[in-house]
């Protein structure tokens, strides 16, 4: 299982390696590796997360996430996304933009870190509503009961996660994105850029997110009554197979992983230049990494690891939340990018020992 479901990700490994010495040397080869291994520590909750939603979708839907989707991952978002960026910020055309990012890569550098407000207030705003919708929800297993079951009870007001979002994004427009951290250490008055940056993240995770909770509801409604045919298949000596996302269902909620992905990938993008800023390397080093996240990601769903490890999900929210937190703060100051992976990993393990616990406990109880 394990090399089946990796084998991909071992395969655009050696490709991505012997690629980047082909480009530039061996030296290539060392930048490669830990890009890969970056975008990995950065984006292990990444996987957790959407393991969540995957195990709902159909096999089809899990080979899609994973061939066509890391192509989007790792030419739209580590390749393509950097230089779109250059080009709107910079009022370039797409293509004066990738003859910047390959001829001059000091200029292409700067223009990138001075976009990195907007790209934060975005990534940050929509990594929000994912952890505050998941905070206020009532749910039957709580991980940090004392401060968990307070919260749900104030998710029944309604409306409450967009309104602290709002207020939390006009709190960091006058405060961090009036002091944006700008490339040579300067700053500068971001708060208008980093308000409608902040906004578009928010209205982008109501649609998406509104479009896949509508479709997974009537999902829902067609699994009772899959459930009633089934208690009548039994009854009559007949097998009936469950019911698995499809259709416009499946594409939504494929929509909703890819926009996921890419907020998750903001800061690895970001993050990169501080290895290097040559755009080809960085296409191989993350797209490598990207890949070990998705073969990561149809892993978990397969071993059914998120229904034995109950508080995994738990505590990659959580880490959600302070990714979320970090993206705003990084306007104005920076925050090195290990910190950042250390952030997630520890609250994910610490999610992962609870759960063992757990299950030692129910095993000792039985």
């Amino acid at each position: 299982m394990l090399v089946k479901t990796f084998r991909w990700a071992f395969a655009a490994t050696l490709l991505g390696l012997a690629a980047g010495v082909l480009y530039d040397g061996w030296t290539a080869l060392g930048l490669v590796a830990i890009l890969a291994v970056l975008e990995v520590s950065l984006s292990f909750d990444n996987a957790v997360i959407n393991a969540g939603i995957l195990k709902k979708m159909s096999a089809f839907w899990q080979t899609i996430f994973l061939t066509v989707g890391v192509l989007i991952a790792v030419f739209g978002m580590r390749l393509v996304f950097p230089v779109v960026i250059v080009a709107v910020t910079a009022r370039l055309s797409p293509w004066s933009a990738v003859d910047l990012a390959l001829t001059d890569k000091d200029r292409y550098e700067q223009l990138v870190t001075d976009a990195h407000p907007s790209i934060a207030a975005f990534g940050g705003m929509f990594l929000l509503m994912i952890f505050l919708d998941f905070i206020f929800e009532d749910r039957d297993i709580k991980w940090l009961g004392r401060l968990e079951r307070p919260l749900a009870k104030l998710g029944k007001v309604d409306m409450l996660s967009v309104c602290l979002a709002l207020i939390v994004l006009l709190v960091s427009a006058l405060t961090v994105g009036a002091h944006a951290h700008q490339h040579g250490g300067t700053h500068a008055d971001k708060a208008e850029t980093v308000l409608l940056a902040g906004v578009a993240g928010l209205v982008t995770y109501m649609i998406v997110g509104g479009l896949s909770g509508y479709f997974e509801d009537r999902l829902e409604e067609e699994e009772e009554r899959e459930h009633e045919a089934e208690e009548k298949a039994e009854r009559t000596g007949t097998a009936r197979s469950g019911v698995a996302l499809t259709g416009k269902a499946a594409f939504f909620m494929f929509l909703y992983l890819e926009v996921l992905d890419a907020s998750f990938s903001f800061d690895g993008v970001i993050g990169a230049f501080a290895i290097t800023n040559d755009i080809v390397l960085m296409a191989l080093g993350l797209g490598i990494g990207a890949m070990y996240v998705r073969s990561l990601t149809v892993y978990l769903v397969r071993q059914g690891t998120l229904d034995d490890y109950v508080y995994l999900e738990h505590g990659a929210h959580y880490a959600i939340g302070a990714l979320a937190v970090i993206l705003l703060v990084t306007i104005e100051y920076e925050i090195n990018e290990i910190v950042t992976g250390l952030v997630g990993v520890v609250l994910i393990g610490a999610s992962f020992w609870s759960s063992v616990r757990r299950n030692r406990a129910l095993a000792a109880a039985e």
